[in-house]
């Protein structure tokens, strides 16, 4: 482990996002922790950072929330993200973070514009085990390399118009099932080992405070307003994303 003091600067930013994030919204913000870090170190070093911290902060979260999740969802995401973590694992050596990045951006900024733009946009759907399953190995794929499954979950999710505690919940439980599978393939393709580890055990001091502060910001946002923050951070994602993957081609 050899990082440049402005490493810790942007990682330290990155995991107060990510608590942030995952704590108070469920998605959206925590896109950016791999980019930010991908600005001085490699992103597959990045990702692997990454990992042991949101596991972590799942652990957290999932008691917060264990009451307040969506078992019917929950029963078609979770088996669709397991078959795209293996494909994910499978396919790592080969595919390039700029485009996967790319086309998650393309996927989340469309549909927060037909969102707000589309006339049968607002209509509320029900789960489907079609739809649901196609966008949870999505997200399963590109959480693998990028950690980036939120805004495929999202694609999914928010047209159902959940209560914004069992959206964030629902949330909770299943990147809490993706990562901690996901530290199967992560060390066996040799992600997690010493030196990737220790950069993790030294910004996790910084999990609490971000999953305080996610916490606090759910408690005192209602629910109209809480759903346009999270269109407008997967926006934001969706953009970055985007940005991202036409730079890093």
């Amino acid at each position: 482990m050899d990082h440049e003091p402005l490493f810790f600067v942007f990682a330290s930013i990155a995991v107060v996002l990510a608590g942030i994030s995952k704590s108070g919204f469920g998605t959206g913000l925590g896109v950016f922790a791999v980019p930010l870090m991908a600005i001085v170190i490699s992103p597959a070093q990045a990702a692997a950072i990454m990992l042991p911290i949101l596991c972590v902060i799942d652990l957290f979260n999932i008691w917060h929330y264990r009451r307040t999740w969506d078992r019917q969802n929950m029963g078609i995401l979770v088996p669709a993200a397991l078959i795209g973590i293996a494909l994910g694992a499978f396919t790592f050596r080969y595919l390039s973070d700029a485009h996967i990045r790319i086309l998650i951006g393309v996927i989340a900024v469309i549909f927060v514009g037909n969102f707000f733009f589309g006339r049968n946009s607002k209509e509320k759907r029900n789960p489907d085990r079609v739809r649901g399953s196609f966008w949870g190995a999505i997200a399963g794929f590109v959480s693998f390399g990028v950690h980036a499954g939120g805004p495929p979950v999202s694609v999914y999710l928010l047209p159902q118009r959940l209560e914004k505690t069992i959206f964030v919940g629902t949330n909770v439980v299943f990147f809490t099932i993706v990562n901690y599978v996901k530290l199967i393939p992560y060390y066996f393709l040799g992600q997690l080992n010493l030196g990737n580890l220790t950069t993790s055990l030294i910004l996790s001091p910084l999990i609490p405070a971000g999953i305080w502060l996610g916490v606090k910001l759910h408690g005192r946002i209602n629910q109209r307003v809480f759903y346009n923050l999270v269109y407008l951070f997967l926006l934001i994602a969706g953009a970055k994303l985007l940005y991202d993957g036409v730079v890093g081609l």
